[in-house]
């Protein structure tokens, strides 16, 4: 079985992490590189390992986790299709079965919000993993004068913590967001579709999603 351990050391892999990076960079959009990449890879398997799925099927979500923006690489417009099909060919040409590579690049190709939804287990976990990543450490800008909603919202963000209780089977992101940078109202404009995209994909692991900001749940 293909391991993350040795996605990681693919040199095709590290390019194409590090080529979406300078494209992310080049258009002023947040972080999508190693931080991102290993928080949700790791966050995903937790995610599936805490509802007690087998140890492959976490090792598949990993591995989505730490793929699933190489499509950045080639544009943001559609980088969930094109790192799809980009995953599938590198998986192949390690020596991937297909079953489990065609599972990743299903999960790859429905992780973003305004054309996917959770599909399979590991799509569901790469859902909730990947949108649960809202941090200040995200914003790439330096200049405060010139951040826009995303880099407001982000950067307001000073605390993230994501928990999955196995026993409740209670999924929960709980914020710290700096009112005075951001109200929260705005964290709901920018992120409404992620917040849906998220109490579904639980739903699909039949598990509950629960939003709480600043002390205060709201969903």
């Amino acid at each position: 079985m293909i391991t993350l351990e040795q996605v990681k050391k693919n040199e095709e892999v590290q390019e194409l992490i590090e080529g979406a990076q300078r494209q992310m960079n080049a258009i002023g959009y947040t972080e999508h590189s190693f931080r991102h990449i290993s928080i949700v890879s790791n966050r995903a398997g937790k995610i599936l390992e805490a509802l007690g799925y087998p140890k492959e099927r976490i090792e598949l979500v990993k591995i989505a986790g730490y793929l699933h923006d190489i499509g950045n690489c080639v544009n943001r417009v559609d980088h969930a299709h094109t790192g799809a099909v980009l995953a599938y060919q590198i998986l192949k040409d390690m020596g991937m079965n297909t079953k489990d590579r065609t599972e990743i690049m299903m999960a790859i190709g429905n992780h973003d919000e305004q054309t996917g939804t959770a599909v399979n287990d590991i799509s569901a976990a790469l859902i909730l993993a990947d949108k649960s990543d809202a941090h200040r450490d995200r914003v790439v800008n330096t200049n405060m004068s010139t951040f826009d909603k995303h880099d407001k919202v982000n950067y307001a963000v000073t605390n993230s913590e994501f928990k999955i209780d196995s026993k409740t089977r209670v999924a929960t992101l709980d914020l710290t967001i700096d009112t005075e940078i951001c109200p929260v109202l705005d964290y709901f404009e920018i992120f409404m579709d992620r917040t849906m995209m998220s109490k579904y994909a639980a739903k699909y692991l039949n598990i509950w999603f629960e939003l709480i900001i600043n002390g205060t749940k709201l969903l």
